[in-house]
């Protein structure tokens, strides 16, 4: 039973975003995350931080010689503005301080105003100035319907989103397993190598590996993978690290 649990929390560990988006982290925050992205259960994805800190865990990962470990970050956190040359300059910002990925908040009210047309071509400008890996944070607990929810997706997946995320982790409602299902079943339709991250509200070992069960159902088991399948977290490796401990440090 442990060796299941211990395989799982390296799964798991592998899926991982290390977040830290409190907005007052201090430079020995940043180091203590980037302390964390690599350790007995393996080496997380990627490290999630606000712009202005991505010099700071850049360093932090480059002492540590983790180049593999992605340096992630958001653009129109979280309010999701629809503001194509405020995002498109935010992106530009970014890739100069360093990131290899782009947690992006898709502007949900425009969206849910009727305003289509205008989201699309928002997304259109910020795909056009993004030539890393973009992540469409869709802000499912605010779009609220089934509906509206597999209409925003399938609008992120044809105007190129890499990833469809859940939420931002700011809103009251983040992720759920019933938003995860629309959103995962929107990518098996159409067909296209999008990815699905799960963020906002999980914590333990049993929060995640309901989206995974969802994935492997939805996906088949092995279309899960970093490239395809991420968690958005900064408490779930605690959780993992305590159930995966008394192996892990024998």
């Amino acid at each position: 039973m442990q060796d299941i649990l211990n395989r799982s929390g390296q799964i798991m560990v592998s899926l991982l975003d290390l977040t830290s988006l409190t907005g007052v982290e201090t430079e020995a925050d940043i180091e203590a995350l980037c302390s964390r992205a690599s350790g007995p259960c393996g080496q997380v994805a990627a490290i999630c931080v606000f712009p202005r800190h991505l010099p700071w865990a850049k360093a932090g990962l480059k002492r540590r010689s983790l180049e593999g470990v992605g340096l992630a970050t958001v653009v129109n956190f979280p309010g999701g503005d629809l503001d194509p040359a405020g995002s498109v300059r935010e992106i530009e910002e970014a890739l100069v301080l360093g990131a290899t990925e782009v947690d992006l908040v898709f502007p949900y009210r425009a969206f849910l105003d009727g305003r289509e047309k205008e989201v699309a071509k928002y997304l259109d400008a910020c795909r056009g100035a993004c030539p890393v890996l973009l992540k469409i944070i869709l802000e499912t607990g605010v779009l609220g319907s089934p509906e509206a929810i597999q209409a925003a997706c399938s609008l992120a997946v044809d105007h190129g989103a890499d990833f469809l995320k859940t939420s931002t982790g700011k809103a009251a409602v983040h992720a759920t397993p019933e938003a995860a299902r629309v959103m995962l079943q929107v990518i098996a339709q159409k067909g296209t190598p999008t990815g699905f991250k799960a963020s906002g509200g999980l914590r333990t070992m049993a929060d995640a590996q309901v989206y995974l069960d969802l994935a492997e159902e939805i996906m088949g088991k092995d279309w899960i993978g970093p490239h395809t399948f991420r968690f958005g977290a900064s408490s779930l490796l605690d959780d993992i690290l305590a159930r995966t401990n008394s192996t892990e440090s024998a």
